[in-house]
């Protein structure tokens, strides 16, 4: 591993930090600036999301459900485990393990399998699957135990 690698992984670490913090903090500007213009989201049960604008429709939807089952709405990522490999000079792929609380507590967790690419020398999310492994009985995001 050179430098050049180390640096990869600390871009990629930080672009993932900040889809956290930006999606926890209702900046979903923010949040879709993350991925690349022609970004994916893949969700369970959901037609892929294919770029910032579909991808910030289907969160504002998310945002509205959240504040709709709560007056105090908190929301907090916690990702950990992040593997990094890098497969070519401008591309990368990464898979991490999430937790996610909301005022309840511990709401559902699981994984990312994330494709990243570097854009006029910045990192975006290429591809970002989104699985849930699991959610409490009174998940606010997650629709309840799976």
């Amino acid at each position: 591993m050179d430098l050049d690698d180390l640096v990869t992984r600390e871009e990629i670490r930080d672009v993932i930090a900040r889809y956290s913090h930006a999606g926890d903090r209702g900046r979903l500007t923010e949040l879709v600036e993350c991925f690349a213009k022609d970004g994916v989201m893949e969700l369970e049960d959901v037609p892929p999301l294919r770029g910032r604008a579909a991808i910030r429709g289907y969160l504002d939807g998310v945002v509205a459900k959240l504040a709709a089952a709560t007056t105090r709405a908190t929301l907090r990522h916690h990702v950990s485990s992040i593997r990094i490999e890098r497969t070519a000079e401008d591309a990368a792929k990464a898979h991490a393990y999430f937790a996610v609380y909301t005022e309840v507590g511990l709401d559902h967790w699981g994984r990312y399998d994330d494709r990243f690419a570097r854009i006029e020398g910045t990192w975006r999310i290429a591809r970002r699957r989104v699985r849930v492994d699991g959610a409490t009985a009174d998940s606010r995001m997650a629709g309840g135990s799976r």
